[in-house]
């Protein structure tokens, strides 16, 4: 049998290798066989999580509460010392220089991570600014986001913190922060479905001491992490029922 791995479309372009890294290694340690499917865009991710053709998925906490409700995924491990938090920024040389700056009729670039775009339009709401009001662009990534803001056409951008953390200097330098949310208990999560529902003691066992041997501690930095930890079904439940409450 072969496993499919995939995971979610907004990690960072620079972190590609890393994760064919990691599918060597979990292979070596599971002596299975997994294949690696990476996407574009959360659309064909999701026909594909739809049609049970994903076996362990490094997921956004949209999807994942998904995937644990629709489809019986388990919470396994998240990464160490990592949550996710959204940005909205904007031109570094632009007038605004906070939320409250922006304006009705503006146009927001946005993409179609639905956790991150959520909390940017929670964020919005203090310069009384809403769906009725504003222009949605979306776009398929992060970078397409600021090419937006730096074409001149979206005046704000919703940005995954890491996101743009990781753009280029030359790319990040021209635009400045506006905002972040510090909601802390919100995180992408490694997640795994009922076919390799047998493997998670082992599994769980090798990521939680990933860490003990040099070779995965190269994979690790390779994926930007330090570490595994443990993801509790109480703290998925939690987290499930607070991206419930926001998306609502």
């Amino acid at each position: 049998m072969i496993y499919n791995l995939t995971v979610s479309p907004d990690f960072a372009p620079d972190h590609i290798s890393g994760w064919y890294f990691f599918n060597t290694w979990l292979q070596r340690q599971l002596g299975e066989r997994v294949h690696l499917e990476l996407y574009d865009c959360f659309e064909k991710q999701r026909e594909d999580i739809a049609a049970d053709k994903i076996d362990l998925i490094y997921a956004n906490p949209y999807d994942a509460a998904m995937l644990v409700r629709e489809k019986g995924f388990r919470a396994v491990v998240r990464p160490q010392g990592k949550s996710d938090e959204a940005i909205i920024a904007t031109l570094a040389s632009s007038d605004v220089n906070a939320v409250e700056d922006l304006v009705p009729g503006i146009t927001v670039a946005t993409t179609d991570d639905p956790d991150v775009h959520t909390m940017g339009m929670i964020m919005l709401e203090s310069a009384d600014l809403n769906r009725s009001n504003i222009s949605i662009e979306e776009v398929d990534s992060y970078v397409l986001v600021a090419k937006k803001l730096l074409q001149g056409k979206a005046q704000a951008g919703f940005f995954l913190k890491e996101g743009f953390e990781e753009l280029s200097d030359l790319i990040r330098n021209q635009m400045k922060v506006l905002v972040c949310s510090q909601i802390s208990v919100v995180h992408h999560t490694l997640l795994v479905g009922p076919r390799m529902a047998e493997s998670i003691p082992q599994l769980t066992e090798a990521l939680l001491s990933m860490g003990d041997d040099e070779k995965g501690r190269k994979v690790l930095e390779s994926m930007d992490l330090t570490a595994w930890e443990i993801m509790e079904e109480e703290e998925t439940e939690f987290m499930i029922d607070l991206i419930d409450t926001l998306i609502d």
